[in-house]
């Protein structure tokens, strides 16, 4: 991508990984559908959610893009796609405007969603704001700290999974129940292979950069086994919507167990080309996996 010009617009979509934007879209998706299947959504609430998500996923991305060009990760020999800041697309002073900007407009979703829903939400006005904050300092802690420390898996399923789905579905009811926190670790799992087929891939990149993840702590052979893993546990967790009555035996099988036979191809593909940049197409089809979860569940819960 040599033709990629400095601080042009195509820089910057490239630094904001659009193909990431399914993780951000998939729990406000859940979350929300939940809220219609109980007679509460609200269209406006769940598309400042959904704007709130994916600015905050944007943000993220720029920063894990600028830390990672001055922290000198981002070696020669990365396997994933380029990054902006390394490439020299665009400046790190520029990025961190960017960063800023993103960053402010999320929070205006956010805010705005508190102004438009003060009616039923000014109780809550404090602890929604704290989670705003928290979204805010985690995701610079992700990428300076945390995902060093391998704790990256443990973050995707709270920022991917309890807080989005049930910050959605809250907005909408007014409570959090036992489906919408069982909803919510699905969504965390399912969105965890996408980290974790990254992480099997950069494995040997990580060991040398000092990034501890699972894959590095535990083996290539237990990363595999905790991929196939978190779609076997997220297909398993569904059958509690089997329980609570909101989903029928046969809509498990079109929608959860579609979802685990695509993972469990996408798993033989993974482990069978084992390294290499090839591995990016695993990634591509896991964000695919995700999204058909995502939709099929959600129409499930529908």
């Amino acid at each position: 991508m040599k033709d990629v010009k400095r601080n042009s617009l195509r820089a910057w979509v490239l630094a904001a990984r659009p193909k990431t934007l399914t993780a951000a879209f998939i729990p406000v998706l859940l979350g929300s559908a939940l809220a219609f299947a109980d007679g509460k959504f609200d269209t406006l609430s769940a598309i400042l959610c959904m704007a709130f998500a994916c600015g905050m996923q944007v943000a993220a991305n720029f920063i894990n893009d600028l830390y990672d060009y001055l922290k000198g990760s981002d070696r020669a020999d990365r396997l994933g796609p380029k990054r902006a800041c390394t490439e020299g697309w665009i400046s790190p002073r520029n990025m961190r405007i960017g960063i800023g900007i993103m960053m402010a407009l999320s929070c205006l979703c956010g805010l705005g969603l508190l102004y438009t829903r003060w009616d039923i939400l000014s109780h809550a006005s404090v602890e929604l704001i704290t989670i705003g904050i928290i979204c805010i300092l985690f995701a610079f802690l992700y990428t300076t700290v945390l995902s060093y420390c391998g704790w990256g898996d443990v973050l995707v399923i709270v920022f991917f999974g309890f807080i989005p789905v049930g910050g959605t579905y809250f907005v909408q009811t007014e409570m959090i129940t036992a489906d919408v926190v069982m909803l919510s670790l699905i969504s965390g799992l399912v969105i965890d292979t996408l980290l974790m087929v990254n992480n099997y891939r950069d494995r040997e990149q990580d060991r040398k950069s000092g990034k501890m993840t699972l894959v590095v702590r535990l083996g290539e052979r237990a990363g595999a086994a905790i991929y196939l893993g978190l779609g076997i546990a997220a297909v398993l967790l569904c059958l509690w919507f089997v329980y609570s009555g909101r989903m029928t035996l046969l809509e498990f099988i079109w929608a959860p167990c579609v979802y685990f036979y695509l993972h469990a191809l996408t798993f033989r593909k993974m482990v069978q080309i084992h390294e290499g940049e090839r591995l990016n197409a695993i990634l591509g089809e896991t964000s695919r996996n995700m999204l058909f979860m995502g939709l099929l569940l959600s129409v499930a819960l529908c």
